[in-house]
């Protein structure tokens, strides 16, 4: 993306899981980049290689049964696949962060959320017990947690949902990082608080000018707060483009699916009078793959082609990229 500074590249990642004695792959060639200031959304259904790519960028992939298996993850033109536990252990939590999706196992039980915050600060600034609580101190109230001072003295179940996912991105931005992975940040809230969780992270992300990487099977939250969106399916990247192109003019089947099977406002859902529209079928397993489009059983579009030979990811109209023998016809890119 031209005139914006690239902070993060994920280059033809592999990433292989040990399934019955035998390799398989769960995330294939998926490459994007992540721009300073800017979030992307990477889209997609549970299963389809999300968290696992989050997870490689980190160095925290359970070993086993996975490995990465090829590709490039470059920080700064640095390699992070070629570092060792420990050279990561120096770029977790300072350089590049994470909120997880989930905050009541995420966040220890049986310390307070004043010391988890003060962790960072003591583990990557070398700074004292008091200092480091001070500073979570700031940190709990720069996300909007009240009464700060008192909050730090909490424990985790204390705490409402919303709360501790904000005691989760105080965590993750506490050495202010350049780069943000947020996995699935407002599941399990209610819309209300959903909406503040994102409005926060926004402003964060603004203020610091950190670049994002937004994990969500939620079209609405990444039209709330994307620049630009990848869509997964099955391992792979099938459709990458900006917010607003990808919305009003989709090209790949799965993107269109994924777009119709939302609510809308009104009541309505889709095309359809108050009724969702599901994609047929269901996503194939790692060891299952069509030799093909990976989408094409379920594929209204499909031809000959589509079950020989897997499409690559290519450029249809400027900044759109897709996975797709098959053009969409007018009243899908435009409908």
């Amino acid at each position: 993306m031209r005139g914006l500074e690239k902070l993060l590249e994920v280059d033809g990642l592999r990433v292989e899981f040990t399934l019955g004695g035998r390799p398989q792959p769960v995330v294939s060639d998926v490459t994007f980049s992540l721009h300073k200031g800017r979030t992307l959304g990477l889209v997609g259904e549970s299963g389809c290689g999300k968290s696992v790519t989050a997870l490689s960028i980190l160095g925290l992939l359970p070993d086993p049964p996975g490995r990465i298996a090829g590709g490039r993850i470059l920080f700064h033109g640095r390699d992070l696949t070629l570092l060792s536990q420990q050279e990561l252990s120096r770029i977790r939590g300072r350089s590049i962060s994470m909120v997880f999706q989930e905050p009541m196992t995420s966040l220890n039980p049986v310390f307070t959320v004043g010391d988890q915050v003060a962790e960072v600060f003591r583990t990557h600034m070398d700074l004292s017990k008091r200092e480091s609580l001070e500073r979570a101190v700031g940190m709990l109230r720069r996300v909007g947690i009240p009464d700060p001072e008192s909050r730090v003295r909490s424990y985790p179940h204390q705490m409402s949902g919303g709360m501790r996912q904000r005691v989760l991105i105080a965590i993750a931005l506490a050495c202010n990082p350049e780069v943000l992975l947020a996995d699935e940040p407002t599941t399990a809230l209610d819309v209300t608080i959903q909406a503040q969780i994102l409005a926060l992270m926004r402003e964060l992300r603004d203020e610091m000018g950190t670049a994002l990487l937004l994990i969500t099977h939620d079209f609405g939250v990444v039209a709330e707060a994307a620049d630009e969106v990848a869509v997964m399916y099955a391992g792979r990247i099938v459709e990458h483009a900006d917010c607003e192109t990808l919305f009003h003019s989709p090209w790949h089947p799965y993107t269109t699916g994924l777009l119709r099977s939302r609510p809308r406002p009104g009541g309505g859902a889709g095309r359809a009078q108050g009724r969702l529209e599901a994609i047929p079928g269901t996503v194939p397993s790692p060891a299952e793959l069509p030799r093909g489009c990976s989408f094409e059983p379920r594929c209204s579009r499909r031809e000959e082609i589509c079950s020989r030979e897997a499409p690559p990811l290519e450029e249809k109209f400027p900044g759109q990229h897709a996975r797709c023998w098959i053009p969409p016809a007018e009243d899908e890119r435009h409908g």
